[in-house]
C-alpha cells in the first residue's frame, strides 16, 4: 500500500498553488548526499515509492535512506463519463506538495559515485526536475 496518512481532519482538500521556494527542508539533515527539487509540483505517493524501491535496489541494501517528503494532500477525481454536478469526487490518490529547493531523498553510508547513480535513477521516476547535492559541496 502506498504512503498515505492514517487519519486526516478533512477528507477533501482544495488544489492550492505552489508559490515561492522551500523554507524548511532545504538542507541536508541526515545523510551525506541528497536529491533536491529544482521546480515545484506534486509528487504522488506512487512516484515516491517507485523512487524509493529504485534507490534501495541500486544501493544493493547498503547505506541508509531517508525520505524527506510525505504525501499528505488528497487529490479527488470524478469517475469517467459522469455528468457535472453531484458534488466533489472521491479521493483518487495522495500527493506531496514540493516547492523548489526542497530535499526529497537523502542517502548516507555509501560512496559518492554509487549515491549519484542511485539518485539519478530515482530522478527518472519523479515528475519534477531535480539536482544531486552533497555535504562536501559548498552551496552558493
Amino acid at each position: 500500500m502506498p504512503l498515505q496518512p492514517k487519519r486526516v481532519k478533512y477528507r477533501k482538500m482544495q488544489r492550492g498553488s505552489i508559490k515561492g521556494v522551500a523554507s524548511s527542508g532545504s538542507r541536508l539533515s541526515f545523510g551525506e548526499y541528497g536529491l533536491l527539487a529544482r521546480e515545484g509540483g506534486w509528487v504522488t505517493a506512487r512516484q515516491i515509492e517507485s523512487a524509493r524501491v529504485t534507490i534501495v535496489r541500486s544501493l544493493k541494501h547498503t547505506g541508509r535512506l531517508w525520505i524527506r517528503i510525505f504525501p499528505d494532500k488528497p487529490v479527488s477525481k470524478k469517475p469517467l463519463e459522469t455528468r457535472m454536478g453531484k458534488g466533489k469526487g472521491d479521493t483518487a490518490f495522495w500527493v506531496a506538495v514540493v516547492r523548489p529547493g526542497r530535499v526529497l531523498f537523502e542517502i548516507g553510508g555509501v560512496e559518492e559515485a554509487r549515491a549519484r547513480d542511485a539518485l539519478n535513477l530515482a530522478s527518472y521516476k519523479l515528475s519534477i526536475k531535480t539536482k544531486f547535492i552533497s555535504t562536501h559541496e559548498v552551496l552558493v
